[in-house]
């Protein structure tokens, strides 16, 4: 099994870095209590993010900000509260996964 795994990797069909070590990371920083994968709980969902931020050249940088520093305005008045638990390589690891939440 980990011969196939591997080859996965290298061959570009799956990712290094699981999905669920991504899952469990969002969960650790506490993500997941203001919101899912595919539905809107008081934030929009991973699956919406994805697709408003697809494409964009700046969206890894500009979103890890918002995940450290909070924001509002972009999905509604409800504010994303700031997150300074969050490290810049945790930020950019996070928003990574979400973007290619599918």
């Amino acid at each position: 099994m980990k011969v196939f795994v591997a080859a996965a990797v290298a061959a570009g069909l799956l990712s290094a870095a699981p999905a669920f070590a991504n899952a469990d990371l969002a969960k650790a920083k506490n993500c997941l209590a203001c919101h899912a994968v595919d539905k809107k709980l008081v934030g929009p969902s991973y699956k919406d993010v994805a697709a408003k931020y697809a494409g964009q050249k700046d969206a890894v940088a500009m979103l890890a900000t918002k995940v450290q520093k909070g924001g509002v305005g972009a999905w509604g008045q409800i504010p994303m509260p700031p997150n300074p638990q969050v490290s810049d390589a945790e930020a950019k690891t996070l928003v990574e996964w979400i973007l290619a939440t599918k």
